[in-house]
């Protein structure tokens, strides 16, 4: 059979299993089955084509839908970032690899804008900013502005202010994704000024070694925010085989999921900012542990992680798999 030919007799019917719509357990495990079905077909007849890949997609979907439905499983929330919250992360795998390189290349233009602008930092950073940590330069403590407020008084401020961040650069994203992008520069730029600064002043490794100790969840969530926003736009710019609405609707939702999903990360990256980064002088193992930690579990929870449930999902579909 054609690929097109299967592809039209079959649409209708994924379309409505994508949407998740499903009245009992023995229904969201009958559609299970028949995807399988579905999907042993396509990968025997056609191995490398999209249609296999968007089969696959619905089947791990399907799959965390019967996880869901466990009654050991218990706490919905527990589930959501066990299951569907690391699903949305490989599913919009793409999103979030796309803020990712925008963040990066703006974090070079902030560097070189720096480095052969005398008065780009003052522009970026501000001037007050730049003569008050001069001025704590001058004492010895450089980074003495983590110290300048109470810990509580400012976590609150910390957090208020990095969850609006990441919620205002998602809903950004309904500017047809000009929104994110536009932020994540920003940001980018910002950071990449931010770091040539204290580099220029002989600081580089005792800014990493302090300051990335909250930067780094914090940095990681507002790079996921941005694909979050991305993801928004996404369904209004490449709608594919729903309506535009539909497909816009659909976006909306997995974003939202994400960019709620990481507030939890945003919090605990105000707890280390406000409690944990004003201690300078802490020893280099623990800085480094932190630092380290904090690295590996966002790498493991956000790339690692969700490709294994995909894969585990993928090699349950391949049991009893069909050749004809």
């Amino acid at each position: 059979m054609r690929e097109s030919l299967f592809v039209k007799q079959n649409s209708g019917k994924w379309k409505s299993y994508e949407q998740m719509s499903v009245a009992s357990p023995d229904e969201l495990a009958d559609r299970f089955v028949d995807i399988t079905n579905d999907l042993a077909y396509a990968k025997t007849f056609y191995p490398k084509s999209k249609t296999t890949e968007y089969l696959n997609g619905i089947a791990a979907l399907l799959h965390q839908s019967i996880y869901k439905n466990k009654k050991e499983d218990g706490n919905a929330f527990i589930k959501f970032w066990k299951f569907e919250l690391p699903t949305l992360f490989y599913t919009y795998r793409r999103q979030l690899l796309y803020s990712l390189i925008f963040f990066v290349i703006s974090s070079l233009i902030g560097i070189l804008s720096a480095k052969y602008d005398d008065t780009f930092i003052r522009l970026i950073l501000g001037d007050g900013y730049v003569n008050m940590t001069n001025e704590n330069i001058a004492k010895g403590d450089p980074f003495g502005v983590y110290k300048k407020q109470g810990e509580l008084s400012m976590f609150f401020m910390i957090a208020a202010n990095n969850i609006y961040v990441s919620l205002l650069m998602f809903v950004s994203g309904i500017f047809l994704s000009i929104g994110p992008v536009f932020f994540i520069l920003r940001n980018g730029i910002m950071l990449g000024s931010f770091e040539y600064y204290f580099f220029s002043k002989g600081l580089g490794m005792e800014s990493i070694l302090v300051i990335w100790i909250h930067g780094t969840l914090e940095i990681s969530a507002i790079i996921i925010a941005g694909g979050a926003g991305l993801v928004l736009g996404h369904g209004l710019l490449f709608p594919k085989t729903y309506t535009r609405l539909q497909a816009f609707v659909n976006s909306a939702k997995d974003g939202t999921k994400i960019a709620l999903g990481i507030l939890p990360i945003i919090v605990v990256a105000a707890i280390f900012e406000s409690f944990i980064t004003r201690h300078t002088n802490m020893p280099l193992w623990l800085s480094i542990s932190i630092l380290g930690g904090s690295l590996l579990f966002m790498v493991w929870y956000v790339v690692i992680y969700p490709a294994q449930l995909i894969k585990r999902a993928q090699n349950i579909n391949n049991v009893g798999e069909i050749r004809i």
